[in-house]
């Protein structure tokens, strides 16, 4: 029988973008990256890795000369609590997210996973700029609707 991790992915920088969501500890990190996808709600346009340390999980490409594990055959069954890795989203954009494992437990009967059970603000758009550029775009769509109720 498969555990189930609580994991908790949280965007580095401003505002503070959050999610806490359960998987299956039998999925490969390809499946997770596209839990991820879901979750944060982007839409897969771009490549992405994992990072523990120095070592990477992706799908490998011989052009880029960079090592990596292949995120399709690697699954996450090893991960434990308290452990800390980077997820990398469009390497233009540059979405770094913290991944936590939070708590491990056995699976439910009668559950459906992945399940997403808690998280905070919306997720920034695809091609955005990054997170300083979506800073900007949060002030200044505060300053249109200060303006709209004044008017």
């Amino acid at each position: 029988m498969n555990n189930i991790y609580r994991l908790k992915i949280y965007l580095k920088g401003r505002p503070k973008i959050w999610r806490r969501f359960l998987v299956e500890d039998n999925i490969t990190f390809n499946k997770l990256h596209e839990i991820i996808q879901d979750v944060m709600g982007w839409q897969n346009y771009h490549l992405y890795e994992f990072e523990f340390n120095r070592s990477r999980i992706s799908i490998p490409d011989e052009d880029s000369g960079l090592e990596a594990s292949d995120s399709r055959k690697l699954k996450i069954k090893n991960l434990k609590i308290n452990q800390k890795f980077k997820y990398i989203y469009d390497f233009g954009d540059s979405w770094e997210d913290i991944v936590a494992v939070e708590k491990i437990m056995p699976k439910e009967d009668n559950v459906f996973y992945p399940r997403c059970i808690e998280g905070e603000l919306s997720c920034p758009p695809e091609d955005c700029g990054g997170i300083y550029r979506y800073s900007h775009l949060l002030s200044v769509k505060k300053i249109e609707n200060t303006q709209n109720i004044k008017n």
